[in-house]
């Protein structure tokens, strides 16, 4: 893990210290290949440069981000923003059930929007079609 995230997670208060601490080590072993970094001041993983999960410390909550969420057809995730993305949001590290967040994590590998290049074509996502793609 990126030193800036877990210096990231260190910050936070007892209960969202293990929220994050649970969240990066589940990313982190469901998603070896990708690269993580803090990206606008919050911990973010990417697969080629494109943005896939993330989370951050909201004033009630933390909360995990998937930039292609929406895509995932997952009832437990929730809108967010005008794009493709979906969150849910948890106030203790107990609500997170593993084998959804792997579920998901596994969905964030193989749906992806093109986050990557949204400024390129101006606010217009495309859907990639291929994991791993260029």
């Amino acid at each position: 893990m990126h030193k800036d995230i877990k210096a990231y997670n260190d910050a936070q208060n007892s209960e969202d210290r293990k929220i994050c601490k649970l969240l990066a080590a589940e990313i982190n072993n469901n998603l070896p290949e990708a690269e993580n970094k803090i990206w606008h001041a919050h911990p973010v993983w990417f697969l080629n440069g494109n943005p896939i999960v993330g989370y951050s410390k909201l004033k009630d909550s933390v909360r995990l981000l998937f930039w292609s969420g929406q895509s995932f057809d997952e009832a437990a995730l929730q809108k967010e923003g005008k794009f493709k993305a979906a969150e849910m949001r948890y106030t203790s590290a107990q609500q997170i059930n593993k084998d959804d967040l792997k579920r998901w994590l596994e969905k964030a590998r193989q749906i992806q929007w093109d986050y990557k290049n949204i400024v390129k074509r101006k606010g217009v996502l495309e859907r990639l079609s291929e994991p791993g793609f260029s």
